[in-house]
């Protein structure tokens, strides 16, 4: 658990400050649990450029709560959290030093945005945190005022677990959590995940990850997970000292994901992904009379396909769809043999390219348009579906024909500027996978919007 924290104070002498205003967002790593937002009597006079820049007064604080009044609350809420600030070692000073002058030591451990925002997103132009939101796109209300800086701090945090493929930040979190006895562990485990769509970590002990998985169910896999009865399931399910999960909002980001991280991370009790996720692929050639067929083959790192497909089964199936919705000649397709025209130029369906009938110019046409429909190769677009929330949506980067990455945005302004793009896109892997993963999920039926990037932006 986190305690995304921010604080304004009056202003002056180094550890003589005061506290003005304090907001607090407990957060599970996914969303807000609990909050506690307060102005609070300092008990001395604000700085003039503090009261210019902050808009807090005097006046407006005369009848708020002193530290000692709402110190209980802020050791709650904080009990057992890691502490999360934009410049961390500036809040937890400020914070111990008011509980000093009660007698009070108050310790947790903390992170910083500013730290982790150099390591993740490095170069960018500026790390404070107006500057830095701006440049990513996150929306920022009220600043420095704590509630606003806080929430643009909650956003922040989110892009950088998003972006931290190494699962640094997530390890060391569990590692923290307090650990449940073995006999009532998995339930108490399982009363924690959420019914979504994602990833989902099993760590051990140490806080390492044991496995990785992905579900349109996260609870409901990890149960499955628990009541399996096979040997290596009962084992894994000795070694399980917590379950993490990061929502996707789609099931395209999960088999991302998850396809990328089992081969990054190697967890022990996931089988090693030793071959490729398709089997199949289509291609196409320029025969002699300058006609462009179609051929499904077995799928080679040497050549160029179109698309790739899990079986040829799966090939076949997609293939006789498209010669219908294209209106393809199927003995140019390679599912007609024979001599003479095809069987779909007798029902009207193919225009009699099999028998030279329709020019190579026209046939080539409707071949080109299902090749720029199927292909990603050399496009430039941004696959844009449903986020982790209900104001927020996810983009998936394709650059010259390679997958990117993908990120999260609130605002729509933050898609129509390429370097914002980028700067929210969490990098992953361009491999043969990740393309058949992409291309077979948006040949089936798909919520995702796909908007064509100018290749100048």
């Amino acid at each position: 658990m986190y305690a995304i924290l921010d604080i304004e104070t009056t202003g002056g002498k180094y550890n003589e400050e005061g506290i003005t205003e304090i907001a607090i967002y407990k957060f599970d790593g996914n969303r807000v649990v609990d909050q506690f937002i307060s102005l609070v009597n300092p008990e001395q006079p604000i700085q003039p450029f503090v009261v210019n820049l902050t808009g807090i007064n005097n006046e407006m604080l005369r009848n708020a709560p002193k530290f000692y009044e709402v110190a209980k609350r802020i050791v709650e809420i904080t009990q057992d959290c890691i502490l999360v600030a934009h410049n961390s070692k500036f809040d937890y000073r400020i914070l111990r030093t008011e509980f000093r002058r009660l007698g009070f030591e108050f310790e947790r451990k903390s992170l910083c945005t500013v730290e982790l925002s150099k390591k993740l997103i490095p170069g960018m132009p500026s790390y404070s945190l107006g500057k830095l939101v701006r440049s990513l796109g996150i929306p920022l209300s009220d600043r420095h005022r704590a509630a606003g800086d806080a929430q643009a701090t909650i956003k922040l945090f989110k892009m950088l677990l998003a972006k931290d493929v190494e699962k640094d930040i997530l390890k060391e979190h569990v590692r923290k959590e307090p650990k449940s006895s073995m006999d009532t562990k998995l339930v108490y485990i399982l009363e924690d995940l959420p019914s979504v769509t994602g990833i989902y970590y099993f760590h051990d002990e140490n806080g390492e990850i044991i496995y990785v998985g992905k579900s349109r169910n996260i609870k409901k896999r990890v149960n499955q997970h628990f009541t399996n009865e096979h040997p290596k399931s009962r084992e894994m399910q000795k070694k399980v000292a917590s379950v993490s999960y990061e929502p996707t909002g789609n099931e395209l980001l999960a088999l991302l994901k998850e396809n990328q991280e089992i081969k990054e991370i190697k967890p022990k009790y996931n089988n090693a992904l030793k071959r490729d996720v398709f089997s199949h692929a289509l291609y196409h050639y320029t025969d002699d009379n300058g006609y462009i067929n179609l051929k499904i083959g077995k799928a080679s790192k040497n050549k160029n396909s179109i698309t790739t497909f899990g079986s040829l089964k799966s090939a076949k199936n997609t293939l006789t769809n498209w010669v219908e919705e294209f209106s393809l000649c199927e003995r140019l397709t390679g599912m007609h043999s024979g001599e003479g025209n095809c069987f779909n130029y007798t029902i009207k369906n193919c225009y009699g390219a099999c028998i030279e009938e329709e020019t190579p110019e026209d046939y080539n046409e409707r071949v080109k348009e299902l090749i720029g429909r199927y292909s990603y190769q050399n496009q430039n677009m941004l696959l844009v579906g449903r986020g982790r929330e209900v104001d927020e949506k996810c983009a998936l980067l394709i650059e010259d024909g390679e997958f990117k990455g993908a990120g999260y945005f609130n605002l729509n302004h933050q898609i129509n500027n390429l370097d914002i793009i980028r700067s929210i896109i969490t990098p992953m892997d361009h491999n043969r996978d990740a393309q058949h993963i992409i291309q077979s999920y948006l040949r089936k039926k798909h919520n995702f919007k796909i908007i064509q990037l100018s290749v100048h932006e």
